[in-house]
């Protein structure tokens, strides 16, 4: 039988696949860089996302395809199993790579082989975590075909641990929660420390919500957290909650903050510490409104939470701050970035009737400014990730 939507395995490798998953990016309400400081985020899944075809072999050997990079015209990447090590698998191949090899690392895995092929249409470079789809429908995949039965939070822990520690992006587990757990139609609340997950409905066609819409451009800045920046955050963080002699930073009071800051010698630091608190109340914050049917409320705190990341935690560049800028100044109700920083997207809310003007205003001025055009990109709150074809079990 030939499974639909199996993105021409049979041109690849012959047969077909075992299974079809899809798994979504990601863009986050707000809660940023709060998610590695045992803190509260809360994304929702995009209508975008990354659908893998794979199947087992026999040969003890990851062979991969993808259809962003190279596709039937060659490009197969093969990697022996046994022989999976942070650093030997890299670019784009590098991330299922550290699933497979997290999973072996575990005990999990033997010495299976699998045939992958894989299609994407979440922007790279746009802060809306296409690595974090990626890893998590070859760990969903895998788990299908072998039958491992992994929760959800098991499967973004592998996800993550291909991330940081094959791949060697120091990154939190926001995005592969999200991309594994979110529903159709909400923004997924996750307590990083618990990781405990709820709901919370991203309502916009009725009450409060109905005129409303969540916009997101992606500013075509690109989007890069390998080369230390991100770290450099985690270990600031790190830092202050050592000097405030806490667990984590989630753990300074909101009330308390201006004496914490007071213990800290570092101005660096001392930012750094500021946004991070502050960020995890204003999730509390837009929880509760969006709770209450009142998410025409919550602009202001997202405007707030884009001037912490510039301001305190310094990781916006000129794109992002003029998107943010030129949607308010349209008439937006609230924007920020999303995302790690350093480029990516900007999430806006806005009143319906504006939304056209708020995007001309952005690109108007993006060409003011030189930069390279921004895009809109559709952001409709989608399910985690799926099932797309295989055998019944």
């Amino acid at each position: 039988m030939t499974l639909p939507g199996t993105l021409g395995f049979a041109d690849v490798f012959g047969g077909t696949p075992d299974v079809v998953w899809r798994a979504p990016g990601r863009v986050n309400l707000i809660g940023e860089h709060t998610d590695y400081n045992d803190g509260f985020v809360l994304p929702w899944a995009l209508p975008l996302g990354v659908t893998a075809a794979l199947r087992r072999n026999d040969s003890g050997v990851l062979r991969m395809v993808s259809r962003q990079h190279g596709g039937s015209d060659g490009g197969v990447v093969e990697a022996p199993v046994a022989g999976l090590e942070p650093g030997s698998v890299e670019g784009w191949a590098g991330y299922p790579a550290g699933v497979v090899w997290r999973l072996r690392e575990a005990g999990i895995l033997g010495g299976e082989g699998f045939d992958l092929v894989v299609d994407g249409d979440v922007p790279a470079g746009a802060g809306l975590s296409s690595s974090a789809a990626l890893e998590c429908v070859v760990v969903r995949a895998i788990d299908d075909v072998l039958g491992l039965g992994l929760s959800g939070p098991e499967a973004a822990a592998h996800a993550r641990g291909a991330e940081n520690d094959f791949v060697g992006v120091p990154s939190g587990v926001m995005d592969q929660m999200a991309s594994l757990l979110c529903a159709e139609g909400s923004a997924l609340f996750l307590d990083t420390r618990s990781m405990a997950t709820r709901q919370v409905p991203l309502d916009l066609d009725t009450g409060a919500g109905a005129g409303l819409a969540l916009l997101l451009v992606d500013t075509n800045a690109p989007h890069q957290l390998v080369d230390g920046e991100y770290a450099d955050r985690q270990r600031a963080c790190a830092a202050g909650a050592a000097a405030l002699g806490v667990t984590a930073l989630r753990d300074v009071p909101l009330a308390g903050l201006d004496d914490a800051l007071a213990r800290i010698d570092d101005r660096v630091v001392r930012r750094r510490v500021r946004h991070v608190v502050t960020e995890n109340a204003r999730v509390l914050d837009v929880v509760g409104l969006l709770d209450d049917g009142r998410p025409d409320e919550i602009g202001p705190l997202l405007t707030e939470s884009h001037v912490s990341l510039r301001d305190d935690f310094e990781v916006t560049v000129p794109e992002l701050d003029t998107a943010v800028e030129a949607a308010l100044a349209a008439g937006a109700l609230g924007a920020r970035m999303t995302g790690g920083g350093f480029g990516g997207s900007v999430v806006v809310l806005a009143r319906s009737a504006d939304a056209d003007t708020v995007t001309d205003a952005v690109a108007a001025a993006f060409a003011t400014r030189g930069f390279a055009a921004p895009r809109p990109v559709p952001a409709t709150p989608s399910a985690g990730a799926h099932r797309l074809s295989g055998p019944t079990r």
